[in-house]
């Protein structure tokens, strides 16, 4: 079982889009294998060990490509009809995975207690970004990885129009609260995350241009604490063991 809380988590309002995650388990995965999104999961998750979170699990498409050295997946889904799919991939999965209800606003697990989060095409869709990141902030360790692989701003001024015309209509609308122009690297970067290797790309890969197309894929870390200044009234060439005895 994933480590709960100690304190309750603020009350979010339970997620539900019931034509859109009913369309998406029916079609993700053969968008994976036609698009080629299922090579960019075994690159997002290569090298994970320890305990992951993953937040928006979705139907777990990502459960099948987690390495041996992960010990453990707590994989958060707000979305009834996704979770529900996502218990069936876990069942197959290669490494221990538990689903959970909770929403990347407010993550029903303890602070500092994995090693690596995994955020997978999530961010277009929560609802408040910044908090998402606090949170991931403080379920991961300090130097805790968090990978990432998400669609988000275009590269050109007329592109990104189109997806902010798209934002503010119909996209979200149709697909669970998705908005295309996000950006997920300045995001990251505001809310105190390092960034590390990281790579821009397009999905599909020689496909049709989408709104969606524009990706980026990497890591990033919560960074170690500052080191703590020493007593104001310790002398400032004091050596580390204490004061030199006197003869």
């Amino acid at each position: 079982m994933p480590l709960r809380r100690t304190t309750a988590p603020p009350r979010d309002v339970g997620v539900d889009h019931p034509l859109f995650s009913r369309f998406y388990v029916r079609f993700a995965g053969r968008l994976d294998t036609r698009a080629g999104v299922a090579a960019h999961r075994r690159e997002l998750l290569d090298g994970l060990s320890g305990r992951v979170v993953e937040i928006g699990a979705g139907n777990g498409l990502n459960f099948a490509h987690y390495p041996r050295a992960v010990s453990e997946v707590v994989a958060i889904e707000p979305e009834r009809t996704l979770r529900a799919a996502a218990l069936e991939a876990a069942r197959r999965a290669g490494v221990p995975v538990d689903v959970v209800p909770g929403t990347a606003e407010a993550l029903p697990v303890k602070s500092e207690a994995f090693d690596a989060a995994v955020v997978s095409l999530v961010l277009c869709s929560v609802r408040d970004v910044p908090r998402a990141l606090a949170e991931l902030r403080r379920v991961l360790r300090p130097g805790g990885e968090l990978r990432f692989f998400e669609h988000g701003r275009a590269g050109t001024a007329g592109q990104v129009r189109v997806q902010r015309a798209l934002d503010a209509t119909v996209w979200p609308r149709l697909f669970g609260n998705c908005h295309t122009a996000r950006d997920p690297l300045a995001e990251l970067s505001a809310a105190g995350f390092e960034l590390g290797a990281y790579r821009r790309l397009t999905v599909p890969d020689g496909g049709p241009a989408l709104p969606t197309s524009p990706c980026v894929l990497g890591v990033a870390r919560r960074p170690f604490p500052p080191p703590e200044d020493p007593p104001d009234d310790a002398p400032e060439d004091a050596p580390p063991g204490g004061p030199v005895p006197q003869p």
